[in-house]
């Protein structure tokens, strides 16, 4: 096998926090202090100039690298010839001062060369203002015990893959490291930055914290910044929730809605006494119980937060209670997280900021009064649905409309099958049928009777790619496998014909899987098995509800662009009456889905910036608040423009865990409040604004359905 080149990217934004660089420690060896005379041989041009240049603070030379107008302008640091062997390192660090007067974007890039190097990524995010200095350490995590386990974004660094350069994860062959580089992407050519003192560290070096610990308040709050809405004391606290609180009480309901939020500027139609959905002028619209067209507007998660864990790590902590303290009700204890928490067997001890701010509000009523808080708020910013994964106290305390959840259910799930969440349930298996029924009654016993409940998510990012791969590798007895088996044998007989048809060797039966390579019978043969597996699932489900809760719609499996097959969507729009897609997009574009004939409505959607003090933005990236805001709005009314969707859910209500939530360290900055339970001011304002609009924006869009 030849040689591959293997290279990790690190994108580093550095902007606005300072820091100043570590001194060494033990355990550190130098690769290059970048202090001669000279530009020194291991370093090269990358479309910029490099020149040594007198730091008066360091009172030594450094390397300077002036950028110039290209794609990638910086410096490649390496011999050329011999190989860096990193192996027995806990990671590299360097000292970067950018010595522009504006922020600065710069990118990292280290290739291994090996034998079986493959390529991968990985992005981050330091904080570094005009004309300030820090160390930047790059951790070589191993099996995920990285020095900030459980976050998906760290401090200052911002968001990362997993820990870093998780070896497990990324390949990078530390035996073999050929060069590092330094740029800055798309450069304009007035960029440029000092860098010194290359250096490896060992694990467990000083080098690898960013910041000093604790760096998490009392509060849950980021300690080494300031911003607009951070909380200092308990009076603040309580005085910014009050001053809200006041805000709120003079608030009036937005008008010109029904009692069930339709729009009464619109027609009046049919009142079934439950939501429905019909096409009118070309677009489809809900249609609320008593005959009004409605659009969702809706809010994910109205919960009170999500834990952190603090096992194993206390020291990031300011504080955390005691056994005996009155904020003890919110220490918890976890088992068998999904993901993140590798380096204590994904089990410990946990704590929920959020709840213990909320004490600190409103004393020990403090549930049932976020649940009140959280119903005037929604009201009030011209939300209109209560939306998926919310518990029923939220929907108990507010009067407004709801979705309702199910789950289906199976003994088997595809063996040979992939996906994030879990693998696929085999809806081949003989328990599929039964146990979904069971699950489905059960939810509708429940719900059947509410005219609030807009209608049914069942299940939420299934692993719907790859089921025809998924299922041939699995074994024998995989009750999938052996009905699509069996359509083979219907159609080709033999297995000698299979193979001249789709190119493969098999030698039997069970030795079939599917091709890498797939031709043209072989995508026909696959996409078939595909379609079948999908129908059963979703009239499996179809079924179940309307036996239990015909009044109600069935909106679907909430489907990813990651798992979206043609086959299995197509499957979904003959059966169900709402489509539901989670759509981390900027914007939905205006004939987007219309080819199904269904309508649609987006399970979930955001936007997250880093300027409040969090460490990642969550799917969709922007600048800063007000970015955020416009990034709202704007898809809120890409949405009204398309006429197949009717309706789209922000996830979620309130920011996740500064160190990440307990589940798989998600610690993304996307909530319309804080962990203070501030609301940001923007997004609310924006929020108001577009909700306000949205009905006329609908109804002026020229664009409909295709007959």
């Amino acid at each position: 096998m030849g040689v591959v080149s293997m290279r990790v990217w690190v994108c580093l934004a550095i902007a606005a926090m300072t820091s100043a660089s570590a001194a060494f420690g033990d355990g550190e060896t130098i690769i290059e202090r970048f202090d001669s005379r000279g530009v020194p041989k291991i370093a090269r041009e990358l479309s910029a100039k490099l020149s040594m240049a007198k730091d008066k603070d360091a009172r030594r030379s450094l390397l300077e690298v002036r950028c110039k107008p290209a794609a990638e302008s910086g410096v490649v640091l390496g011999s050329g010839e011999d190989l860096w062997d990193w192996s027995g390192s806990g990671g590299v660090a360097f000292d970067v001062l950018n010595i522009g007067g504006s922020p600065l974007a710069l990118c990292i890039r280290i290739d291994s060369v090996g034998e079986k190097g493959r390529e991968a990524s990985v992005n981050r995010c330091i904080t570094i203002g005009p004309s300030s200095r820090r160390t930047v350490p790059i951790s070589f995590a191993r099996n995920g015990a990285g020095p900030y386990w459980g976050m998906r974004g760290i401090p200052e660094f911002g968001p990362i893959t997993r820990y870093g350069f998780d070896l497990g994860e990324l390949g990078l062959d530390l035996k073999a490291v050929a060069r590092v580089t330094l740029f800055v992407k798309d450069a304009k050519g007035g960029e440029s930055f000092r860098i010194s003192d290359l250096r490896l560290f060992n694990e467990g070096s000083a080098t690898q914290w960013i910041v000093p610990n604790p760096f998490i308040d009392r509060y849950g709050q980021y300690i080494h910044a300031d911003w607009p809405g951070k909380v200092h004391s308990d009076d603040e606290l309580k005085e910014l929730h009050a001053k809200e609180q006041a805000e709120l009480a003079s608030a009036p309901r937005p008008a010109g809605y029904d009692e069930y939020w339709g729009w009464l500027e619109g027609p009046q139609l049919q009142a079934t006494g439950r939501f429905r959905v019909e096409k009118v002028d070309g677009k489809w619209w809900f249609v609320t119980p008593t005959g009004r067209l409605f659009l969702s507007l809706g809010m994910d998660c109205v919960t009170p937060g999500d834990s952190t864990f603090v096992e194993g790590r206390k020291d990031w902590f300011e504080w955390i209670p005691e056994d005996n303290s009155p904020f003890a009700e919110f220490i918890g204890m976890q088992h068998g997280v999904h993901s993140m928490a590798e380096p204590i067997n994904g089990n410990g001890r946990t704590f929920n900021f959020y709840n213990a701010n909320l004490k600190r509000v409103y004393g020990d009523g403090w549930s049932q009064a976020f649940f009140e808080r959280a119903d005037k708020r929604l009201c009030a910013w011209g939300f209109n649905t209560i939306a998926f994964f919310t518990p029923s106290d939220a929907t108990n305390a507010s009067k407004l409309p709801y979705i309702a959840g199910a789950g289906t259910a199976s003994n088997r799930v595809l063996e040979g099958g992939k996906g994030y969440w879990g693998k696929m349930r085999d809806v081949f298996d003989p328990s599929f049928e039964p146990l979904t029924v069971e699950n489905i009654a059960k939810s509708c016993e429940r719900y059947k009777d509410d005219p609030r409940v807009i209608g049914y998510f069942v299940d939420n990012e299934l692993s719907w790619s790859g089921i025809p791969m998924g299922t041939l590798d699995s074994p024998p007895d995989q009750p999938a496998r052996i009905a699509f088996i069996d359509d083979l044998k219907s159609k080709y007989g033999t297995i000698e014909k299979v193979n001249a048809a789709w190119g493969t060797d098999a030698k039997d039966w069970d030795s079939l899987r599917l091709p890498r390579a797939v031709n043209d019978a072989t995508q026909e043969d696959a996409g078939a098995f595909e379609y079948r597996f999908a129908r059963r699932y979703f009239d499996t489900v179809a079924g179940a509800i309307r036996k239990y809760d015909p009044g109600h719609l069935y909106m679907g499996c909430r489907f990813t662009l990651a798992y979206f097959p043609k086959n299995v969507v197509r499957a979904c729009a003959e059966v169900v009456d709402v489509l539901s897609i989670n759509a981390y997009i900027t914007e939905i574009a205006p004939d987007q889905l219309v080819e199904y004939g269904k309508p649609v409505i987006i399970g979930e959607f955001h936007f997250g910036a880093l300027d409040r003090g969090m460490f990642h933005t969550g799917l969709r990236t922007a600048d800063n608040q007000a970015h955020r805001a416009q990034r709202y709005e704007d898809y809120v009314r890409s949405v009204a423009v398309n006429p197949a969707f009717i309706g789209c859910h922000w996830f979620q209500y309130c920011d996740q865990p500064t160190t990440g939530r307990v589940l798989d360290g998600e610690c993304y900055s996307i909530g319309f409040v804080n962990t203070a339970d501030i609301p940001y001011k923007e997004l609310v304002d924006a929020a108001k604004d577009i909700h306000g609009k949205v009905y006329k924006i609908r109804r002026e869009s020229g664009l409909r359905m295709p007959e």
